[in-house]
Formats: structure tokens, sequence, C-alpha cells
């Protein structure tokens, strides 16, 4: 065996890694049906980076004339995909029940799927046309033995979660994943078509003097909201202001606060009472990151997001989540 210094030959791709982690809540007793639902979903995220890379050359940019079930006007490429994230769940055979931002309805596959799962197929998609880092975000739960594919498979609190994490589609794309063992990150190789573990044991440093906000709703916030974001701009004790960062797309801005640390939020406010942000899969999936991570992840009464139960599948909720000294900190201001 020969050593070559600039030439690593020894690499862990995401579906190596799993299969050296078996033992994880995701597949208790290795059947490789989450390998293969993992294959399945390497093979939309991949899908979907191809498109928007490409999406200015073949005219993917702009609005397809249709809104979602949340409201949200729809791009063309939230259509394009949903419907590839739609095609390769259906087709890994181990996916029951799925749950998308663009379906108002779940979809229930037929077969004998043992997961459910929940997606934001492109998250943060107002930022596509400027060229802005977007991202997927995902959620997995396993079905009940009893479960035949239903709305209860999903509503559940995110703590059942076996695996989630997020895919971002910026300079390159990185895939953050967790089921429950951790966090780590994995690079898309473009050469080899492969994940590449790049980024081992995640974690979030404890604090970190930068906060990210959408600041125009300013004047919709809650006093103790207000107050919070006050005292991060100009501080009593006299210490260096917070630095602001804000992207406007989640996955983004949760992506730089696992690395750099900090806090992000989306809290509700007087015009978006309940929240903006959507708990099933964007608040779980997040919170499950962040936790593992290290960090802390609650909503506006400061209660943990992961110990919530959703009515619906579109369900929203305020959001609080980055470095743990940053969330006590803020969480001081809200109860």
């Amino acid at each position: 065996m020969t050593n070559n210094p600039d030439v690593e030959t020894d690499i862990i791709t995401v579906t190596r890694h799993i299969l050296e982690t078996q033992s994880t809540a995701a597949d208790k007793q290795p059947t490789g049906d989450f390998t293969q639902l993992l294959n399945s979903l390497q093979f939309a995220f991949k899908f979907i980076a191809h498109n928007i890379r490409r999406a200015t050359l073949v005219n993917l940019i702009g609005l397809s004339g249709t809104a979602n079930k949340t409201g949200d006007e729809q791009k063309k490429l939230d259509v394009i995909g949903d419907d590839i994230f739609i095609n390769a769940m259906k087709a890994s055979g181990k996916v029951k029940v799925l749950v998308s931002e663009e379906q108002e309805d779940l979809i229930v596959f037929s077969g004998d799927g043992k997961y459910a799962v929940v997606c934001d197929p492109i998250d943060g998609s107002s930022n596509l046309d400027a060229g802005v880092s977007v991202g997927t975000i995902f959620g997995v739960y396993r079905l009940g033995e009893s479960s035949n594919g239903s709305i209860k498979d999903v509503l559940r609190p995110g703590k059942e979660l076996v695996a989630a994490g997020y895919t971002m589609y910026g300079a390159s794309a990185n895939l953050v994943l967790t089921t429950g063992q951790g966090l780590d990150g994995f690079t898309l190789d473009n050469a080899l078509g492969e994940f590449i573990l790049t980024h081992p044991n995640i974690r979030i440093p404890n604090s970190r003097a930068i906060y990210s906000v959408n600041e125009g709703n300013s004047q919709y916030w809650a006093e103790g909201t207000r107050k919070y974001f006050e005292s991060l701009k100009f501080p009593e004790d006299g210490s260096k202001p917070y630095s602001a960062r804000y992207i406007g797309s989640m996955v983004a801005d949760v992506h730089r606060t696992l690395l750099y640390g900090g806090i992000f939020a989306y809290p509700a406010d007087k015009k978006s009472k309940k929240g903006k942000l959507r708990l099933l899969y964007e608040g779980f999936p997040m919170a499950f990151v962040v936790e593992q991570a290290g960090g802390r992840a609650i909503n506006d009464e400061g209660k943990r997001i992961l110990d919530l139960v959703p009515e619906e599948i579109h369900e929203r909720s305020g959001i609080w989540l980055g470095s743990k000294g940053e969330i006590d900190k803020a969480e001081k201001f809200l109860v």
C-alpha cells in the first residue's frame, strides 16, 4: 500500500457512516431499511441541487403562479423540488407517510413502508432568484407496528424523531444529519456523486455574540421579545453589542449558527400570532439538529420545541434556537 499525502483514499461517505452506526434509533435491529431510505433521501438532495445550479440557464427561476397550503407563493423550483421528493420517497419502498410543505394533506403510499417523512423540499425559495443559499429540511419518524399510514403517524412530539437534518445548497451542497447519536456534516463531491464526511461531531459553541432575526417585524413583537433584542444592541454594562446576521433562509441561518454559535429566532408576533415557521417539518428537525449539537430550541413560552405536539400538519410556532448560553439569556425575557 502506498501513501499519497495529496489524495485521501479512505473516505467516509454518508452511507458508510450509517452502516457503521447501525445501532441507531432509526434502525434498532438493522434490516437495511433505514439505509435504503437514506439512499433515496440522498438522491432527492442531489437531484434538487442539480436543478438549483442550472435554474437560471433553463428558465426555472420565478413564480409558478400557484400558492401552497400555508399561503406562500410557489416558485417553479418549489414545485419541482416537491415532485422530486415525493417520487424519491415513493420509490424507496420504505416510506408509508409523507408530509410536505407544498402539499395540503399528507400522502400515504401503498406498500409496507416503516417510516414517515416530513419535509420542506426547498426552504427559503423566495431567495432563489438572487442566488442565495436555500435548503431542504427533513425529519423521519418510525411507524408503530400496527400503523397502516395515517395522520396519527406524524402528529407526534418532535422528540420521537429517529432522524433529521437538512441539506444546504450554496457554494457546495452540505448535508447535516443526526440519527440521535450526535450531529455530522457531509459535503457533496460532485465528481464522485457522494456526500463525504467533512464535519464530524458538530458541536455548537455555548455562547457567541451573534443574533439572527428578521428585525423588519420588530414593531409587531411582544414586549419581552423587543426588550431582549434591545439588550443585545444596547448593552447596559457597556460591553460590545451583538453582531446581526440574517440571510432570510432558515437553513442558511441555522447552518451558520451551528458552526459559529449565537441565536436564531423567528418569534410569533401581532402579525403572525402563532408564529411563521412550521413546527412539524421546520421546527422539529432543526430543534433535533441543534440539540444534538449541544444547543437548545424553545418556543415563545420557553417550552422545549421537541416536547410540543402538533394538532395539524401545517401548524406554526415561534422558534428560538442556538447556543445554550444564548437561549438561556433569551428565555429570561420570554417567561
